[in-house]
Formats: C-alpha cells, sequence, structure tokens
C-alpha cells in the first residue's frame, strides 16, 4: 500500500481492496480460462441485459440480499469489457471511472462551483443544458435517449428530456384534459358497439397518444409508470396463481370453469 492508501479510513481502504481482488480475478480468468479468454465486447452485450433485468428484478421484491448479489454480476460486467477494452488500449477501468467522475463533477456546478439552485428541478434543467453544451450545441434533446428502449420507459425519459429543456405543461389539470381529448380521439376510431376498429392504423396510433399522454400526467404526480405497470403485473400473476390453484384443488382446469365460477376465487385471491 502507498501513503495514500493508508491514510484512507479502514472502510475506503477495504473497498479499494475488495475492487483490486475482483480486478485480480478478471485477469486470472481472462488469461486462463477458455470461456473467459472467448469472451467479446459484443458477446457480452445480452448476458448484460439479462444481468440488469435480473437485478430489476431484485430490486422489486425488495430482497437488499439478492441486490447486492445482483449488482456483483452487473460489476463482474462493467470490469470484464474494461478488460477487453484494454488489450487492444482503448480504455481500461481507470479510465472508465476518471470518465464518470469528471463527468460528475462537470454536471454538479452547484457542488463543485459555484452555481445557486433552490430545488431538485434546476438540477436537472441545468444537467441537460450542460449535457447539450459538451455537445456543441448541435444534438437534440431528445438525442440521448436510447432508440432500443423498451417504449414506456422511452415515453418517460422522452418527457423527462423535454421538461429538462423548458417544454412542459404548466399545470397537471392541463394533462389531465390532454388525457381525456386522447381519449376521445380513440374513442372516435374505435366502435365501442362491436368492439370493431373503424380504423385499426388510426386507432393504433390514437392508442399510442392516448398511452403518451397517460405517462405525461403520472409523471406531473410523481408516479413512475414502469414501476407502477410492474406491479400490477405481479399482482395479476399471483392471483392467477391463485385461481389456478384453487381450481386444482376441485380436480378442475381453468377450462373446465365457467366464468362465473372463477371471478369466485378471483375475488377470494383479492382478499387474500
Amino acid at each position: 500500500m502507498n501513503q495514500n492508501f493508508n491514510n484512507l479510513p479502514q472502510k475506503r481502504q477495504d473497498q479499494l481492496m475488495a475492487f483490486d481482488r475482483l480486478l485480480t480475478i478478471m485477469d486470472e480468468l481472462r488469461e486462463q480460462c477458455p470461456w473467459d479468454k472467448k469472451q467479446t465486447i459484443e458477446s457480452l452485450r445480452h448476458l448484460t441485459i439479462e444481468e440488469t433485468y435480473e437485478l430489476s428484478d431484485a430490486i422489486m421484491k425488495g430482497d437488499l440480499q439478492e441486490i447486492k448479489k445482483e449488482l456483483g454480476d452487473v460489476m463482474l460486467h462493467l470490469v470484464f469489457y474494461s478488460r477487453i477494452a484494454s488489450e487492444t488500449n482503448a480504455f481500461d477501468i481507470s479510465d472508465v471511472l476518471h470518465g464518470i467522475c469528471e463527468k460528475l463533477i462537470h454536471r454538479h456546478p452547484h457542488i463543485y462551483g459555484d452555481v445557486k439552485v433552490e430545488n431538485e428541478e434546476q438540477v436537472k434543467q441545468n444537467w441537460e443544458a450542460i449535457k447539450l453544451k459538451e455537445n456543441g450545441g448541435n444534438k437534440s434533446v431528445l438525442g440521448g435517449v436510447p432508440t432500443s428502449l423498451p417504449a414506456l420507459v422511452k415515453a418517460m425519459r422522452i418527457q423527462e428530456k423535454a421538461r429538462g429543456a423548458g417544454f412542459d405543461w404548466e399545470e397537471k389539470t392541463q394533462v389531465w384534459e390532454k388525457v381525456e381529448e386522447e381519449m376521445e380521439e380513440f374513442k372516435s376510431e374505435f366502435n365501442v358497439v362491436d368492439n370493431q376498429a373503424i380504423n385499426v392504423d388510426k386507432a393504433e396510433g390514437e392508442f399510442g397518444d392516448l398511452l403518451f399522454s397517460l405517462v405525461n400526467y403520472a409523471r406531473f404526480i410523481n408516479i413512475n409508470v414502469e414501476t407502477a405497470l410492474e406491479r400490477t403485473n405481479r399482482k395479476f400473476i399471483k392471483r392467477f396463481n391463485h385461481l389456478e390453484s384453487r381450481a386444482k384443488e376441485q380436480g378442475k382446469t381453468l377450462q373446465d370453469m365457467t366464468l362465473a365460477e372463477m371471478d369466485v376465487y378471483w375475488e377470494e385471491a383479492k382478499r387474500v
């Protein structure tokens, strides 16, 4: 250990030692393990996506031990990418860490500079303004939204980015009026009597507008639509599993039951 390292608090020394241990193991695996030696940045991509979703699942469950485990898996991938890139002198883990440190310092002038902010919203607006300047002002405000994001999450990020640039509604009542307007436009393209779209393409477009406006309203009342929908998904699965279990106890399958019978067990699941 060097002198500066020795002067750090013991907890920070332990953290740095743990990170050094991971880097050492990654070096050993890359040099000795047939599977690890074969991997490329491209081959790891789909595995990283899977690990990210597993972390998301752990967060939704509120399982801190599982979150700890999944964070380790994600951390391994970050180190893995950096090790592969270092082999062609593209960058290494120190470049990655220094890069994010510099970005955080530059984008927090209210902490590391003399800029004054009064609230979280001003912090967000400053962040987007600084980001645009970093790109020479030539990149769209929405340019930072990944094209491959799931549509629901993308809608959230688009709206947040637009708000950061000052393009937003003033009152949530205006946003709700927009939701009602979009609902009427969707209904105008859909015959609710016989459940048939008058024009499928137009109905789909109007339904997309309706969803976008609902996401916007959720943002105004501080509801994360991705989390809200996932909670509903999990709630439905739990109740449906209860319904299947109760049917099985009766020696039946769901196909053997009437909707009225299923509704009894569904209401039972809601009470449980």
